[in-house]
């Protein structure tokens, strides 16, 4: 292979030594992209923000995405966090999902609204400690259950809002991987685990002799990547979304019925099976993401956040039960992207922004996707989807 002999002409990006977060080093920015492309940074160049705002958001800053959001709802909630009507922000190029994920929330407000509920709250980083023999990880593994208090105290001393809850353990040739799960309070917590987990790795090869090494993630997290281990022990939040719909009411607001929804729903869960899929349902996706653009999420996040499980019933008395279980939904109310003008804009509307308010936002957000998930079910069931996309989704002169 030849390696290229213009290395040299290397251009870096222009920056500011002194101050790299201002409208001026900003405006040097596009002038400087502006020369090397020839393209007008007209619209990507306004936005309304301070760039003195965005220290630990972003670097090289010359301007701003303009993402459309639009609004859904009313979304009523009957959670043990969020409680009553909510319009819900989602921010898409999409048409078509915004008028679908409303009028889900048409229909199971009618029905009597979602009710959600938060099973465990856990996020991870996942360190692996390699030994001279599977004999000598096994010894270690007891090792760190005996000394899971001190182990937990040098973890918290770099966090005020973190707590370490276990650590689970797994075993594999002469390394043992380990997980250690924390609550973040009100911060999606990637940061803050991997901060805490360093200082209690360096703390256990000081006090245990025989570590050959140790990697502070093993890829057992599995950040931002869908996995079996995070959809059984779950990352992040793990919330179920339910409601009963009467047959009555999928007539007449759907066009569908109960025994048609639940018979696509066998169909759809086989189809799934053997595709090999992560989730059984049919868009989390859009949802998912389109709110975490609109409140400042982390967005590759969804990669895992968008896994779910899906289970409906056809009760006896022709009603339709239908649930969705997100086991790894990872969000924050605090920290991250959540305090930039725009996102926290959107999180207010939902009374969503700062202290207390994280799992008030992973229950509307649940609540939202079962909406879409029924509605989007029933568009197919009743064959509207590709007319309400050819009515909405087309982008035309």
């Amino acid at each position: 292979m030849t390696l290229p002999t213009n290395t040299a002409d290397r251009t870096p990006v222009p920056r500011d030594p002194t101050d790299d977060y201002t409208r001026d080093a900003a405006r040097l920015r596009q002038e400087f992209l502006t020369q090397r492309s020839g393209t007008s940074l007209d619209h990507v160049g306004h936005y309304s923000l301070d760039p003195a705002t965005l220290p630990g958001n972003i670097e090289h800053f010359f301007g701003v995405a303009q993402v459309p959001i639009g609004v859904a709802g009313p979304l009523l909630v009957n959670g043990e966090h969020a409680q009553g009507q909510f319009y819900v922000p989602l921010a898409t190029a999409e048409g078509t999902l915004v008028a679908s994920y409303n009028r889900g929330m048409k229909l199971l407000h009618e029905a009597g609204g979602v009710t959600t509920t938060i099973i465990e709250d856990h996020m991870q980083r996942a360190p692996s400690f390699i030994f001279p023999s599977a004999r000598e990880a096994r010894a270690f593994g007891a090792w760190l259950i005996e000394r899971f208090d001190d182990i937990k105290a040098v973890a918290e001393t770099t966090t005020r809002s973190g707590k370490l809850k276990d650590i689970e353990q797994y075993s594999a040739s002469r390394i043992l991987y380990t997980r250690f799960n924390y609550t973040t309070g009100d911060a999606a917590g990637q940061n803050l685990t991997g901060k805490a987990t360093q200082a209690a790795c360096n703390w256990i090869k000081a006090e245990y002799p025989g570590i050959e090494q140790y990697f502070l993630e093993s890829n057992f997290a599995t950040d931002k990547k869908t996995s079996q281990v995070n959809m059984l022990h779950t990352r992040g939040k793990r919330v179920v979304a339910e409601a009963t719909i009467p047959d009555a009411l999928l007539r007449s607001v759907m066009k569908s019925s109960s025994e048609l929804m639940f018979r696509a729903r066998q169909v759809s869960n086989l189809g799934g099976f053997m595709s090999g899929v992560n989730n059984n349902g049919a868009h989390s996706a859009n949802g998912i993401t389109a709110i975490f653009i609109a409140t400042g999420q982390d967005v590759a996040n969804v990669a895992e956040s968008s896994a779910a499980f899906v289970h409906a019933e056809l009760r006896p008395n022709g009603d339709y039960y239908y649930s969705i279980t997100i086991p790894s939904l990872i969000v924050a109310t605090y920290g991250g992207g959540t305090g930039l003008a725009t996102q926290r804009e959107c999180l207010e509307l939902m009374d969503c922004y700062g202290d207390g308010k994280v799992r008030k936002l992973a229950e509307i957000i649940a609540a939202t996707v079962l909406c879409g998930e029924l509605s989007l079910g029933s568009a197919i069931v009743a064959e509207e989807w590709v007319k309400a996309h050819d009515a909405y989704g087309r982008n035309r002169p």
